[in-house]
């Protein structure tokens, strides 16, 4: 288990001008009601709070924050993939698929291969964010509510500083009017910065798969060309490469989320249960609201990513905590394997290629970094070296067929102890068939005579 929570600011933060990427030093508040002084931009700005004081589809305004990615990806650059580039990706993912075939006894995933820019990236893997950062979210809005209904202490509305008068108390109950618009403009707070998170990722990402599990709907592959090209600058390895060693991961991922059916699911089961240990800071959280002030709305800004979710510390939430890290880790272990194996007599370059995508997935990149203090979530493997022993400890003593089968059923994975001894676990019972030759060579005891005398 790391020293620092999985996921969560310690407090203090990180300046958001230190951050790289798109969006750097920008604040997605002035986009979200408009910075400009004039008529025209404050009318467009009683618009757009209007659109977002009606938005009802969950704790976070999606559409606040599709709408802030696209921008986002817009101001970093963002071009139309080519019919060359679409054709590229294409040839790419096949080759990759013919040379997976002899590596794992899981066949061809996707049903198909595309090319992405990174507007489209950020429309296609919106439905799969949602799934995933919806429970962490509905924390902090769930928090606001009960702030307002006195469950969680005092509040500060802008311009009405000290606790919330009592003649608004009874509006501020339970599904309240004012609670009601409380938790809407908690979801556009939070759609504004995920949005801006989002379209930093857009930036970062080279496929469907980078956080682990596949964000693409449909059982799509995807390489984006621009990122791609990004990606091996600086290697000096040729663009081929760079782009089959990419598309050989993206499939290697496909495959398995295919043809494991339980494990998309377990995977966010695991997000779930995290998310439910989560606690927010609600004296922080007081302290940003009461210092909103309708011409300066970037004051939450600071709270949402400065240590604004605390993970509770009990044994349930480190269990849980113990279960998203190991499974992580032994997907991403399984894939970088399986690639590896996959790549080493084709790729001049597979090593060192290999290592950088380790180092890449180890680290982040400022996209990630942000959404993850935003969130209160990684979805990065923190033991991914140990894993991807284990497998090839589990590939030399049962085989490929063997080493695949562990993927049955949810009980026969790896846990985090065996990442710590791989051997003893590809050595363990389950490598050696049951022997139960013995039982039909002995002797059934005689049955009892129950007859009466």
């Amino acid at each position: 288990m790391s020293d620092v929570p999985f996921g969560f600011g310690i407090g203090g933060g990180r300046d958001p001008e230190d951050e790289g990427g798109p969006g750097k030093g920008e604040d997605p508040f002035a986009a979200l009601f408009g910075a400009g002084g004039s008529p025209a931009d404050l009318g467009a700005a009683f618009q757009r709070l209007g659109q977002l004081l009606s938005w009802q589809g969950g704790p976070v305004n999606w559409d606040l924050a599709r709408d802030l990615a696209r921008q986002a990806v817009a101001g970093a650059g963002d071009r139309s993939v080519s019919a060359a580039e679409r054709a590229e990706v294409l040839d790419a993912m096949r080759l990759a698929e013919l040379w997976l075939d002899p590596v794992t006894g899981f066949p061809a995933g996707a049903a198909s291969a595309v090319a992405w820019s990174r507007a489209e990236w950020v429309e296609k893997t919106v439905p799969s964010w949602r799934e995933l950062v919806d429970p962490v979210a509905g924390k902090v809005v769930e928090s606001m509510g009960a702030m307002l209904s006195g469950e969680g202490g005092t509040l500060s509305l802008p311009g009405m500083p000290g606790e919330l008068p009592e003649q608004l108390r009874g509006l501020a109950g339970p599904g309240g009017p004012l609670g009601q618009m409380m938790q809407t403009m908690g979801g556009a707070m939070f759609g504004a910065q995920i949005g801006q998170a989002l379209g930093s990722l857009a930036v970062e990402v080279v496929g469907s798969t980078d956080v682990g599990l596949p964000l693409a709907p449909g059982a799509t592959a995807a390489l984006l060309p621009q990122n791609v090209a990004a990606f091996g600058e600086g290697l000096g390895v040729p663009p081929d490469q760079v782009r089959l060693y990419l598309a050989l991961r993206e499939s290697a991922h496909h495959r398995l989320f295919a043809h494991v059916p339980w494990l998309r699911s377990h995977l966010v089961d695991a997000v779930t249960a995290y998310a439910s240990g989560i606690r927010v800071d609600t004296s922080r959280l007081e302290e940003a609201m009461g210092r909103i002030d309708p011409a300066n709305p970037a004051a939450m800004q600071e709270a949402l990513t400065e240590g604004l979710f605390e993970p509770e510390d009990t044994p349930a939430q480190k269990a849980a905590l113990a279960r998203l890290e190991t499974a992580l880790a032994l997907v991403e272990g399984w894939v970088d394997e399986v690639v590896d194996t996959a790549a080493a007599p084709h790729l001049p370059s597979a090593s060192a290629l290999r290592e950088t995508v380790r180092r890449r997935r180890a680290s982040g990149g400022p996209g990630e970094q942000t959404f993850a203090s935003l969130v209160g979530l990684e979805l990065r493997p923190r033991r991914l070296r140990e894993a991807a022993a284990l497998w090839r400890a589990l590939l030399a003593e049962r085989g490929l067929e063997g080493r695949d089968a562990v993927w049955a059923h949810p009980d026969l994975m790896p846990t985090a102890d065996d990442l710590d001894d791989p051997e003893s676990f590809a050595k363990g019972p389950s490598s050696t068939p049951l022997d139960l030759s013995s039982l039909e060579d002995t002797e059934a005891p005689p049955e009892p005579d129950d007859r009466p005398e």
